[in-house]
């Protein structure tokens, strides 16, 4: 463990000093578990953005191209239904093997 000496304006020491009392902790562990969460949140959304960057330079046509263009099975075909006003999308429903829909 080391130490950490920082400045805080006295408004949000207040605010920390209050919130950690009705938490039932020290400012210490308010503010440690603070810094934990920040550091969390940066390190998974510069994750996700690394994993976006590789996916964007995939061939995705290329992968869908060795697809076999078969008909589906029976239970895995979609069925158009019309739609219940004039202007609302139309929906797919799937059918079961037990001929239910839904």
């Amino acid at each position: 463990m080391s130490t950490l000496s920082i400045r805080l304006p006295n408004s949000l020491h207040q605010h920390t000093k209050r919130l950690a009392a009705q938490e039932g902790i020290s400012i210490n562990q308010f503010i440690s578990s603070a810094v934990a969460e920040k550091l969390s949140a940066l390190d998974t959304q510069r994750y996700l953005s690394d994993r976006a960057e590789r996916g964007r330079g995939v061939a995705i046509d290329a992968i869908l191209a060795k697809v076999p263009r078969v008909e589906p099975e029976e239970s895995d075909r979609l069925l158009m239904e019309p739609a219940p006003g004039p202007v609302a999308p139309r929906r797919l429903k799937r059918t079961g093997k037990s001929g239910r829909k839904g």
